[in-house]
């Protein structure tokens, strides 16, 4: 406890908060750790084990000034054969519901998803460096660590169940041959949530737009919009999303990113307090160019997964987890990036 109080201590004069409250900042922290193993089947016929070994241990530390604003950040500490730390953003709260996320804010776009069940486990075939198909909802999340995110308290404008958000961040404008990242982005997004008889309907939609700092690429940093749903009744969650738009990618080299889509679908089902069953699948697309270049190269993804997750005690769950990947890059199969993989293994968490 000692120990917890210093770091905050810390943490709040660092923020230069050390007079917002007499008392020290409140200390929380959580974490899993998760072992298991895998087995890919890949379609040129090789067939592999691997350990799955990580682990994640986080804090939480906030105050509350005497006006009412909650200030709040976060530090995450990832130690599985090497240390890595991760320094959350800052995050006001206010008193009538609303947030400010300063530094590292993400976007308004990303934080408008909706949940879509997936299912889980470690298991997945990794993907050719050289293809470039999008394969999440928000893969045009571009921003600079400097920015903002500012989101609506429930019922924005006495709209009942609906919340808004926008944000910006600003990049240093480094245009680095051979690269391209985010200069300036702006998005917004909604959520509306609403009872549908029985059932309860989540719907998120958000674009956002974001400038490349490499004056030599055709396409912006990212340009995109998705809409996502999911629907509860019961035990049952259904969910599905759609994102699509142009940008360039983030890998290296960095290319020219035309046509890009992402489709996902998810379904959960809770057959009792200890066991859940998952099903989802996502598909995604995109023509790739070089920089300067329009995207000509088809690239594709797809991948159908399940997985059925147990709760073996109290704060540890075990999981069988299936995924069938396919993969084109620049038009052609990819068969040593194609293939099935099993996944056994449990997730202590604390």
């Amino acid at each position: 406890m000692k120990k917890e109080l210093l770091i905050a201590s810390a943490l709040t004069a660092s923020f230069g908060l050390a007079n917002v409250a007499e008392a020290a900042a409140n200390v929380s922290y959580s974490g899993s750790v998760t072992r298991g193993i895998t087995q890919d089947d890949v379609g040129s016929g090789a067939t592999g084990h691997t350990a799955v070994t990580t682990g994640e241990l986080s804090f939480s530390i906030d105050q509350t000034t005497d006006a009412g604003t909650k200030w709040s950040t976060s530090l995450s500490v990832v130690d599985e054969g090497s240390a890595e730390g991760d320094a959350g953003g800052l995050t006001l709260t206010f008193t009538d519901g609303s947030t400010l996320d300063l530094i590292e804010a993400g976007s308004a776009f990303g934080g408008a998803i909706a949940s879509i069940p997936a299912a889980g486990g470690s298991q997945g075939i990794t993907n050719t460096s050289t293809n470039n198909a999008p394969g999440d909802l928000d893969w045009a999340d571009a921003n600079d660590a400097v920015g903002f995110d500012w989101g609506s308290a429930e019922d924005f404008a006495g709209i009942d169940g609906l919340t808004v958000g926008l944000s910006a961040a600003f990049g240093n404008d480094t245009n680095t041959a051979g690269s391209s990242g985010a200069e300036t982005t702006y998005s917004a997004g909604l959520t509306y949530a609403m009872d549908a008889g029985e059932t309860a309907v989540t719907i998120g939609a958000g674009f956002i737009q974001a400038s490349s700092d490499n004056n030599t690429v055709i396409n912006d940093k990212a340009s995109s919009a998705a809409i996502s749903i999911s629907a509860v009744t019961g035990d049952l969650t259904l969910g599905a999303g759609y994102s699509n738009g142009s940008g360039t990618t983030g890998k290296t080299p960095d290319m020219e990113l035309d046509g890009a889509s992402w489709t996902e679908a998810g379904a959960k089902y809770v057959v009792s307090d200890d066991l859940t069953l998952t099903v989802s699948a996502g598909n995604g697309k995109g023509q790739d160019g070089a920089l300067g270049a329009e995207g000509s190269l088809s690239d594709e993804t797809r991948n159908i997964s399940g997985s059925v997750a147990y709760t073996i005690a109290d704060g540890v769950v075990g999981t069988i987890g299936f995924t069938d990947v396919e993969n084109k890059d620049e038009g052609a199969s990819t068969t040593s990036a194609s293939g099935s993989s099993w996944y056994i293994g449990a997730t202590v968490s604390f």
